[in-house]
C-alpha cells in the first residue's frame, strides 16, 4: 500500500469538521463503504486504524461518537458487516488497535444515547459469538475490563 492514504486523510479531515456537516458525510461515506468490494472495504479499514490515534483526542472522540450514532441507525445486516470487517482487522493486527486510548473510547460509547447502545451491543455480540474461540480470547484481551462486562465477553 504506498498510495497516499486517502481514506485516512479523509477520517483526520472529518473528525475536524462541526457536527451538522460531520453526520451527514459521515453516513454518505458509510453508505458508500457498504457498496466497495471486499479489498478496498480493507484499505478503508486499514487506514481508519492506521489515522484513528494520530487525530488529536478531543476531534477523534466526536468523530468516533458520530460515528456509532450513525452505525445504530442502519440496517443490521451493514452494521455486523462493519464490526465483522473491523474485527477481522484487528485480531489481524492487534497492535493497531492497542495504540488507541481503548478506555476513553469505551467512555465515549457510554455518552451515545441508551436506544443506540442496545442496537450496537446486540451487534457487537452477535459477531463476537461467531468467532472461533482463538479469535474471542484475542478480542477478550484487548477489551477494556469495563467493555468486557458491558457486553458479557
Amino acid at each position: 500500500m504506498s498510495e497516499p492514504n486517502f481514506a485516512g486523510n479523509i477520517i483526520v479531515n472529518l473528525a475536524s469538521l462541526p457536527d451538522f456537516l460531520r453526520t451527514p458525510i459521515l453516513k454518505k461515506r458509510m453508505t458508500e463503504f457498504f457498496s466497495k468490494n471486499d479489498d478496498e472495504k480493507t484499505e478503508i479499514i486499514v487506514n481508519a486504524l492506521n489515522a484513528g490515534p494520530t487525530i488529536p483526542f478531543p476531534n477523534f472522540s466526536k468523530l468516533f461518537k458520530t460515528w456509532l450514532e450513525v452505525l445504530a441507525t442502519i440496517n443490521n445486516e451493514n452494521r455486523e458487516d462493519m464490526f465483522v470487517n473491523y474485527f477481522k482487522h484487528i485480531l489481524l493486527s492487534p497492535e493497531k488497535i492497542i495504540l488507541f486510548n481503548l478506555d476513553a473510547i469505551f467512555e465515549i460509547f457510554l455518552q451515545v444515547d441508551n436506544e443506540k447502545q442496545q442496537i450496537l451491543i446486540s451487534t457487537i455480540k452477535t459477531v463476537f459469538d461467531r468467532l472461533d474461540e482463538k479469535s474471542k480470547r484475542k478480542m477478550i484481551l484487548l477489551s477494556p475490563d469495563s467493555a468486557r462486562l458491558l457486553f458479557n465477553f
